[in-house]
Order: structure tokens, then sequence, then C-alpha cells
């Protein structure tokens, strides 16, 4: 059994670091990374051969997909539908070639996925960071919340914001910072550049990480939605001329940097 466990994986085109304060079988961590490169094979619009760049190309169609992929694109109709066209997989050029590129799901729903493995393990305080989207539970340190900052989008290097989350949580953020203007806004086929940085905060990364992308889509306006839709989810804008537009309830997950 080893005694905490670090360790980052570079896999689905980004670093998936791993930071899990308690005891740990080393089969855990196989096993969560035997995870993540499968997600790659199966998802990734980068290969060619994987079910999702077949099936984008016509190539394969849905009676070909396992339960896993057809599981996925369930979840991608409920949020188009959930988001009024605002998040729509089927509308975003994707590398292979097609218009259909899953990935603003799959990141937040792998690392879930993720979690819920070590979890299986025995883990209970635990961090999962992949490239910048966030999921953690428990505590790094009794009576400590775990401290996640928000980086500032026209200054990089600096923090404007710090989210803490003691418990079952997760935070994404949509921006242009590092990709340039790559969120598609379904309604028109371009990308969107109405603001700068959506940060979210909710208990399931799967459905914050996406619901960064489709507020990005709507813009401030899209808080109103959060609002009105997903009691359980705060959220973030920031806007190129450095405003800030928040949900009530964003405040108060807030904390202060550590020195």
């Amino acid at each position: 059994m080893a005694t905490g466990l670090h360790h980052v994986e570079h896999v689905m085109g980004m670093a998936v670091s791993i930071d899990v304060r308690d005891r740990l079988p080393a089969a855990a961590l196989t096993e969560v990374i035997d995870w993540l490169h499968h997600v790659d094979a199966t998802f990734s619009p980068y290969r060619p051969d994987s079910p999702v760049s077949r099936f984008g190309s016509g190539e394969i169609g849905l009676d070909d997909l396992d339960v896993e992929v057809l599981g996925v694109l369930a979840l991608c109709e409920e949020l188009h539908a959930d988001t009024g066209g605002a998040f729509d997989v089927l509308a975003v050029p994707a590398p292979n070639g097609s218009r259909f590129d899953p990935s603003g799901l799959v990141k937040g729903w792998s690392i879930e996925r993720a979690v819920e493995v070590l979890e299986r393990h025995g883990a209970r305080n635990l961090c999962l960071n992949a490239g910048g989207d966030i999921a953690v539970r428990g505590e790094p340190e009794p009576g400590r919340p775990w401290r996640i900052g928000i980086r500032d989008p026209e200054h990089s290097g600096e923090v404007m914001a710090v989210v803490a989350i003691r418990g079952r949580g997760a935070v994404a953020t949509s921006a242009t910072y590092e990709r340039g203007a790559h969120i598609i806004d379904p309604a028109t086929g371009e990308p969107t550049t109405m603001v700068a940085s959506v940060t979210i905060v909710g208990p399931d990364l799967t459905y914050v990480d996406a619901h960064a992308t489709a507020v990005f889509v709507m813009g401030v306006d899209g808080l109103q939605w959060l609002a009105d839709r997903h009691r359980d989810h705060d959220g973030l804008v920031v806007t190129h001329d450095r405003q800030r537009f928040a949900t009530a309830g964003f405040g108060s997950r807030m904390g202060a940097a550590e020195a």
C-alpha cells in the first residue's frame, strides 16, 4: 500500500495530475492510467482509428458503437437540449475533418470516472487536474479545503480568484488564453470571443466542464441560465474589458489565497 499518490500522466493531449492523500494499493494508479489511455484511444478526434473519428467520418454507424460511446452521445444530447443548443458536439469542426467532436464532454466525464476508480480503491481525499479542469474529494489535510486558483485571462501567470472546496467538487474554466478562439458558437459556426473567460464550480466535472463551454457561448447572459437551471452550480464570467459578473453564490465559494 502506498502512502499518498502523486503522478502526472501525459494523455489526451494534456497533462493529468493525480494527487491522492490516502493509502492506496499500487493497482489503483495502474487502473486509472489504463482508463485514461482507453478514453484517448476511444474518443480522440485526433486519432483516425478511434471510434469517434470513424463515426464522425461515416465509416461506422450508431449500430457499430458500443454502450460506452452511446452513453456519451446520450449525455451530449441531454446537454444540447438543456443549453438550448449552446453545447453542440455536431457543430464543432474536429481535427479529423468531420464535424463531430465530443471532447467538450469527454474530458470532464473521463476524469470523474477516474475519480470513481480511485474511490473504489479507498481514496477519500484527492485532486485530479486535467489541463486546468479539476475534480476534488475530501481535503488535502484535515481542516483545510482544496484551494484552486482561477487564472487572470488578461495577465498570464496571475491568479484573479481562489475557489475553496471541501468534500466533493469540481472547477472548470473555458477561455481563449491557451488555445486562442477555439470555442464554436453553434448558431454561427464561428469561434466566439464575446467574453474572456468563464469559470464554473459544481459537484461533477462532467457537467461543470460542459457548462463552462456552454456559458462561454452564451456570454454573460449564460449566468442567468445557470442560476435558473442548475442551482448547485455557480459561475464567474470575465469580459475583455476586465468586468466580472458572477452568480449570487459564487462569492461564498471563494477562499483567501495562501502565501
